[in-house]
């Protein structure tokens, strides 16, 4: 009698699978396919991210050889990317090295940088640095409410904010 039930169920999953053979075979390559789309998205990432490596080496070789045009154009092109890390890296160097002289420029290069998906206390730092770049252009009320904003928030620089607008 259990023999008989166990060949039963054998007989019924058999039934199942012979009757749904297409979909599992079209869930099978949905699989397939998934994986390999996944594979190549990585794959467009990296070699993406490799390239605008390349172009911030690139930016600061012109740069330490006194080409600053050709540097900032590439700096430029680096924050117009939205890459998280090297736009912000290229805006830093924007500044510290002077650059762009027209401060309208450099904010319109900050708004760029705060609005690539970074996460918040990235974003946060790049509050405080517009904030002390607006503090330095004489636009210190600006200054001010950016700081408040990051006090505000709770951010990790919540302390370097208070400091700041003393």
């Amino acid at each position: 009698m259990e023999n008989e039930k166990k060949i039963d169920s054998l007989e019924k999953v058999e039934n199942f699978v012979k009757k749904n053979k297409n979909i599992f075979l079209i869930i099978l390559a949905l699989i397939i396919f998934i994986f390999i789309g996944f594979s190549y998205f990585n794959y467009y990432q990296n070699s993406k991210n490799e390239k605008i490596s390349e172009k911030f080496v690139q930016a600061g070789i012109y740069l330490s050889l006194n080409k600053k045009e050709k540097s900032k154009k590439i700096y430029k092109e680096l924050i117009s990317s939205k890459n998280k890390f090297y736009s912000l890296l290229a805006l830093n160097s924007i500044i510290d090295n002077d650059l762009e002289q027209n401060s309208e420029e450099v904010l319109e290069f900050f708004n760029i940088v705060e609005n690539t998906k970074a996460e918040k206390e990235q974003k946060n730092l790049v509050k405080l640095k517009k904030a002390l770049y607006l503090i330095k252009i004489s636009k210190d009320n600006e200054g001010e409410e950016l700081l408040g904003e990051i006090i505000s928030d709770n951010s990790i620089w919540k302390g370097m904010a208070s400091e700041i607008s003393k």
